[in-house]
């Protein structure tokens, strides 16, 4: 029988979907645990006991596994044989080079020429090849499709594209199983929308009501959902590296949907949440991971009065430890 040439289809946009994703990919990825703080909660003027996804325990130091991991599971033997491919400047560089480096897949990563040094290194030392371009959208394309006209690789999307979406949704459902009460909301990060949008399918029919928490130097999503459209590009100038990217054509009407509000934070809001979670949580988290604590922890949030546990999902935990960490710079 001749090796099919054709992935498997994509699944509907489902709570379903994102179950039958964690089925698929639970063998693959770690089951990161989750944290409490008791200070940390007492802190909050609702004392809402707060519940901390170390997804930057997570293979390859981030959620990112999760999508990147289902997506290779989605693919035929022929697309497998001929590699996978992607543009990124981070996290997902380095979750699709660990993936396809324990599948025993080629991995071509297109990188921008600016990008962190230990990011850089993490796809080298996964057995990825770096093609370098510069840091814009359009050099990005460009370079990503000679990559795959040389070599034939299928692309696999960071965050926009329903495969991703459904892996990364399956953090919630591992938040969900470990939090010993149920939780009255959720808040996650949005760059590109890929854990926030698999995190609002993950919690349908749960109860769980789900937030969003971006910069804002970076706030495309938020002000999207205002004007009703999304927007297509964001004029990002943030230290959350990680969420500088405009959200996705496949997240944004579903974030639009079902999430409750993308609550806007400062890069002061996220320095002052990242060094808080380094000192009581005793975890190392990026600016990006921090970004969801900083929104639980600001004015528009509380003045929601949520009651009840909160899940807050630590996005990451890929930092350039030769650099000063940030409250150091502020100094």
């Amino acid at each position: 029988m001749a090796i099919s040439k054709e992935a498997v289809p994509p699944l509907p946009l489902t709570r379903a979907s994102v179950l039958a994703a964690h089925e698929t990919i639970s063998p693959l990825i770690h089951r990161t645990p989750i944290f409490t703080s008791s200070s940390l909660s007492a802190s909050l003027p609702g004392k809402n006991t707060l519940y901390f996804m170390a997804e930057n325990l997570q293979k390859g130091g981030a959620f990112k596994f999760r999508g990147a991991s289902f997506s290779l599971s989605c693919l035929s033997p022929g697309e497998l044989e001929r590699g996978v491919c992607t543009h990124s400047s981070g996290n997902h560089a380095g979750a699709l080079a660990l993936a396809a480096k324990e599948r025993g897949v080629k991995c071509y990563v297109v990188m921008p020429n600016n990008s962190a040094q230990p990011k850089i290194d993490a796809v080298r030392a996964y057995g990825a090849s770096i093609t370098f371009c510069e840091p814009n959208a359009t050099a990005r394309a460009r370079t990503l499709a000679s990559v795959q006209a040389e070599t034939g690789a299928t692309f696999v999307p960071p965050y926009d594209a329903v495969n991703t979406i459904l892996g990364q949704g399956t953090a919630l459902l591992e938040l969900l199983e470990q939090a010993p009460e149920p939780l009255a909301a959720v808040i996650a990060p949005v760059g590109g929308g890929g854990l926030l949008a698999g995190t609002a399918l993950a919690a349908e029919g749960t109860g769980v009501c789900v937030f969003g928490a971006e910069p804002a130097g970076a706030d495309d999503c938020a002000q999207g959902l205002r004007e009703g459209k999304r927007r297509e590009d964001v004029q990002a100038d943030t230290i959350a590296d990680g969420l500088r990217t405009p959200v996705g054509v496949l997240n944004f009407p579903i974030i639009q949907e079902k999430v409750k509000a993308v609550i806007t934070v400062t890069d002061e809001e996220i320095i002052d949440a990242m060094r808080l979670m380094w000192e009581r949580l005793k975890l190392v988290v990026e600016p990006s991971g921090a970004t969801a604590f900083a929104a639980v922890r600001s004015k528009q949030f509380q003045e929601m009065g949520i009651k009840g546990p909160i899940g807050i999902i630590i996005s990451g935990g890929n930092i350039d430890l030769s650099k000063p960490l940030p409250w150091v710079q502020q100094e």
